[in-house]
């Protein structure tokens, strides 16, 4: 396989309130409160979160977790893989270690939340520099790229794990088993394991045990790696993770929660909901994403009418 760096880094503290609607400020690192109620039924529906019983799928995923004894959470920072790392804290404590890969797909920001995630939980947080990009079998971007992205990951993960008698886990869902998911391959074929799928959890019911953990990201969007954004056969580089990133930064201080900029090296496409695409054409934002776009070096910016979709790109009609 290609080269791999690998590269500890020190966790920072953890300094952000929650922004979850009746959270508190986070505490002292390690505190996990229990659970005993069900999900708000009003803010479940306002984030597309079904009314769940909370503890009763938390009690499964604990279960899950139990029987593994010291475990090494491959954690991206998302809801997922947030709701193992900190179902694996509350049942295996200084057991439960947190493992984030580091590469140019990996915006800033997501890092940097993700750093800040697991030292609010307590956890042991090992942030590795990975190099998939230097892979052609990456780089080229077949519809296998992800195989080749999580193969790297997983690498680094057994060789710690077998240093440290831990197993690995990673956040693959109930809900996953009938999308495109060519990381899952790789992770069987590491024998990582997969305790929320083992659960039986799907997305909302995630979405309820942070919830009820009173989780800072409970209510985060999706935020796949930035190389989802470069339509397959289009070459995944550098630069173009760089554009990709610096535009949707832009668009989120401009006050779009949910986006995605996808990019194929010429024109960039623009993906927003429904409901902002108009905003999204007034005069001063569209100036604004203009300037944004000269800045960055993008040929052609573009608005897609149609408005965000997750896994866009695997549909056969974009292809």
């Amino acid at each position: 396989m290609g080269a791999l760096r690998l590269e500890f880094r020190e966790p920072v503290p953890y300094n952000r309130a929650s922004s979850a609607p009746g959270s508190r400020a986070p505490g002292a690192p390690g505190v996990i409160p229990a659970v005993s109620t069900i999900v708000d039924p009003i803010h479940a529906s306002s984030r597309g979160i079904a009314a769940v019983d909370a503890a009763e799928a938390l009690a499964r995923l604990e279960a899950a977790i139990r029987p593994r004894g010291r475990l090494l959470v491959a954690f991206s920072g998302g809801v997922d893989s947030g709701v193992l790392l900190a179902g694996a804290r509350r049942v295996l404590g200084e057991g439960a270690i947190a493992i984030t890969a580091d590469s140019p797909s990996m915006p800033r920001r997501e890092l940097e939340e993700a750093i800040r995630f697991a030292a609010a939980l307590g956890a042991e947080h090992r942030v590795v520099r990975t190099d998939e990009i230097s892979l052609p079998q990456y780089a080229r971007n077949d519809r296998d790229r992800c195989f080749w992205c999580k193969h790297t990951l997983f690498e680094i993960c057994e060789r710690i794990a077998a240093e440290e008698g831990l197993s690995i886990a990673y956040g693959y869902t109930c809900d996953d088993a009938g999308d495109h998911r060519p990381g899952h391959e790789a992770a069987r074929r590491f024998g990582v394991v997969a305790p929320l799928a083992d659960a039986g959890l799907g997305k909302s019911q995630i979405r309820a045990i942070a919830r009820a953990l009173d989780l800072e990201l409970w209510d985060k969007p999706a935020a796949p790696c930035l190389s989802s954004r470069i339509p397959y056969g289009s070459e995944v580089t550098v630069d173009k993770l760089g554009m990709i990133e610096g535009m949707e930064a832009l668009l989120r201080k401009l006050g779009f929660r949910i986006c995605r900029a996808r990019f194929d090296g010429t024109t960039m496409r623009i993906e927003l909901e429904p409901a902002d695409i108009a905003r999204a054409a007034d005069p001063a934002v569209r100036e604004a994403l203009l300037a944004g776009a000269a800045r960055l070096g993008v040929p052609l910016l573009t608005l897609d009418l149609e408005g965000f979709r997750s896994g866009k790109l695997n549909r056969s009609d974009l292809q």
